[in-house]
């Protein structure tokens, strides 16, 4: 079975057995994918049998080897995905847990496979990281040094004003179909994880440039094609999220600024808690499922503490004052 065929049938069972989201399924896909290519660069095998001639004793992934992967070959697979591609210890979880349902699939589908020692593999240990944020100053300057003289340089502006307006994902932003937008409310109907529906609130920057964007440069970007997208390429299909990560990674460059798109909806997140939100507030409108996971942003900043700490001890506030 080729390496294209052999990805679509996993592709399959992650839709019809395993209930993945498309998203998740694409996601898994892609890192195994990578892991297959690794192993070819290797010269490594899966061990599998071929199911395309049930008489064959073996066939062998690469063709040309006779050594089939096993635990330190993984373990090192994944650490050198950890140095080369700077992969965070979720992203090595998430990893893990892709290699862990790829061989499951070939276990379960006869199409055999050294599938034993994957149960060893280890994911690592949360971190507790706070995540990265922007200061309003830098968000504003990033937006700004958008070249709006074009129509995709306004696509670009109101796609990212929205981001950041209304916390959005970028599969969330890169979804979103005409019919979602209500402009004159500052809401959008946002499709989120698990196919969960919430509403969206933005301010009157974003409402600005994608007003702009739909009335002028949407209709140049498409021309005499149509798209339910709001947000469309070139060539006048639906942008993708590749294509919004990729416009984002070179203008952050720019500015000098994290390349994480992600970093525009932890900030929106924490403006909202240092104005004052309250946390299911918040919650609510990242589409969080469970509190915890908002809870990671209610961390303040030095400044803050200090003032609150002077705010409350007066003798404190005097002292540093004649200091």
């Amino acid at each position: 079975m080729d390496k294209a065929s052999l990805l679509e049938r996993y592709h399959s069972r992650l839709i019809a057995l395993e209930r993945r989201s498309p998203l998740t399924a694409e996601t898994y896909k892609f890192e195994i994918r990578r892991f297959l290519d690794w192993l070819e660069g290797e010269k490594l095998s899966l061990g599998m049998n071929n199911v395309n001639s049930p008489d064959s004793a073996r066939e062998q992934y690469s063709g040309d080897t006779e050594k089939i992967v096993g635990l330190p070959d993984v373990t090192h697979y994944l650490a050198r995905r950890r140095v080369t591609d700077g992969l965070d210890s979720r992203s090595v979880a998430k990893a893990i847990s892709a290699l862990r349902s790829f061989f499951r699939f070939l276990n379960d589908d006869g199409i055999g496979g050294t599938s034993g020692f994957v149960s060893l593999l280890q994911a690592p240990k949360k971190t507790g990281r706070l995540p990265e944020v922007h200061n309003r100053e830098d968000v504003d300057r990033l937006l700004s040094m958008i070249d709006t003289g074009s129509p995709r340089g306004i696509r670009n502006r109101a796609l990212y004003e929205l981001i950041y307006s209304a916390g959005l994902r970028i599969s969330e932003a890169s979804s979103l179909n005409m019919d979602d937008l209500f402009l004159s409310k500052n809401i959008a109907r946002v499709t989120g994880k698990g196919k969960k529906e919430r509403l969206a609130l933005f301010g009157q920057d974003a409402e600005n440039w994608l007003r702009l964007y739909i009335k002028e440069a949407r209709l140049e970007l498409l021309g005499r094609r149509s798209s339910k997208a709001v947000f469309v390429s070139r060539n006048g299909k639906r942008l993708s999220r590749k294509g919004i990560w990729k416009n984002y990674t070179g203008l952050a460059r720019q500015a000098g600024l994290s390349t994480k798109l992600h970093v525009l909806r932890h900030t929106f997140a924490t403006e909202l808690l240092s104005g004052g939100a309250d946390l299911r507030s918040v919650q609510e409108l990242l589409g969080h499922a469970d509190i915890a996971t908002t809870q990671i942003y209610t961390h303040v900043d030095s400044g803050r503490l200090r003032d609150s700490h002077r705010k409350y001890l007066p003798e404190l506030k005097r002292w540093s004052e004649k200091t």
